[in-house]
């Protein structure tokens, strides 16, 4: 199927879960105002979460923001608009949009954007992580509830399509009991803290939709080859917060039997390429890549050695079971639509998207777990009491 196609009957099927449509929803055939925040130089557009809304047929941009001048013009001509502002603020209150991509990726600035468009009455697509503490999602959950509004983050594997023919084939029994996730992340120059912050929010979102909730985590954090103390603490970059350790190691404990776990450090080699999800199961093994088209492969083998039980790989795709991936268009382009024809229908349908404020907040949680557990010198359960940054009290 050609992606175009995939992309128009995706959107038909969102439209027909339509229903009842909730005061805050469009009158029908009328397009949703739309505006984007960006910040050249510091976060700029995220990954492409300005010109997704580009290719949505039910939209209509109507101006942007962002404080670096060139980069505003840029921003003007890529989405084709006149209205472009240096002030959020004064964009969210002139311009009254329905719908924002908070786009920056640096993280210092989510909270206060997410508020102002809480303020406004405004739903919004936004870029991940989610923000930089607990204290700080909470607000922006307390805001976006106070006028039922909906966030949609950026977690794309959640809404790949080979997810859907994934779950079948968990639910069908293929893989048995789920005993073991393994998650690991890039493990380049960000090996430890960074990555487990920028890149782990997506392993963690990803453990969540196969286990669910987590219940505690015990972990331990390195610098150096040795554990980390006040004196370890830094200000990441791209404005992450607080952030330590060059070598992280973390274990979770699901429902039932269920375990997984996370780790990054600065590796030699294989940078990048062990980056994704393992599941096992009682019956065979799951691995997979991310973003909206993954590699995804299993193997039905309990003994977790297909090399000796002679087992065959199969591949998982948006076609399914057996199929190779059909679609060839890029991971961020692609995953940013479905969120965003998603993010629509969450409004329309007075329900939360694939991968709302909740699942941003929790997968945060699981990574600021990691330090409580650190600083607590022991397991800790999640919910986390402690809602300021664990490092903050080291």
């Amino acid at each position: 199927m050609k992606r175009r196609e995939f992309i128009r009957k995706t959107a038909v099927g969102f439209a027909a879960l339509a229903g009842v449509r909730p005061s805050n929803a469009n009158a029908k055939g009328a397009k949703y105002r739309v505006a984007v925040i960006g910040r050249t130089g510091k976060g700029n557009y995220g990954h492409g979460l300005d010109v997704v809304w580009n290719d949505v047929e039910q939209v209509e941009v109507v101006a942007v923001s962002d404080e670096d001048t060139k980069g505003r013009a840029a921003a003007a001509k890529r989405l084709k608009v006149t209205k472009a502002y240096s002030d959020y603020r004064e964009m969210l209150e002139k311009e009254r949009p329905q719908i924002v991509s908070v786009a920056p990726r640096w993280l210092d600035c989510h909270r206060d954007m997410v508020l102002a468009c809480a303020e406004h009455g405004c739903h919004v697509f936004l870029e991940k992580p989610m923000c930089q503490s607990l204290e700080q999602a909470d607000e922006m959950i307390a805001a976006l509830e106070k006028r039922n509004l909906k966030l949609a983050i950026a977690h794309q594997t959640r809404y790949s399509p080979a997810l859907e023919h994934v779950r079948k084939i968990m639910a069908e029994g293929t893989l048995g009991d789920i005993l073991e996730l393994r998650g690991l992340g890039k493990e380049d120059r960000r090996g430890g803290g960074e990555d487990l912050m920028v890149l782990g929010t997506h392993v963690m979102d990803l453990m969540r939709f196969f286990a669910g909730d987590v219940q505690w985590c015990f972990a331990r954090v390195r610098e150096g080859g040795k554990p980390v103390t006040r004196k370890e603490v830094r200000e990441g970059a791209e404005g992450i917060g607080l952030l330590a350790g060059d070598e992280i190691h973390a274990m979770y404990h699901f429902s039932g039997t269920t375990t997984g776990c996370f780790s990054t450090q600065r590796a030699r080699d294989g940078v990048a390429k062990r980056y994704g999800l393992q599941v096992y199961g009682s019956k065979g093994i799951l691995t997979m890549t991310m973003g909206a088209l993954p590699e995804v492969w299993f193997v039905e083998d309990p003994s977790w050695q297909p090399g000796r039980s002679k087992a065959q790989w199969a591949q998982i795709s948006s076609g399914g079971v057996g199929k190779p991936e059909g679609l060839s268009e890029s991971n961020h382009s692609f995953g940013n639509r479905l969120i965003a024809l998603d993010l629509i229908r969450a409004i329309e349908t007075d329900t939360q998207p694939k991968g709302s404020a909740y699942d941003g907040r929790a997968a945060l949680e699981m990574i600021l777990g990691v330090y409580e557990s650190h600083r607590l010198k022991g397991p800790v359960g999640l919910p986390l009491k402690n809602r300021k940054h664990p490092l903050s009290l080291l």
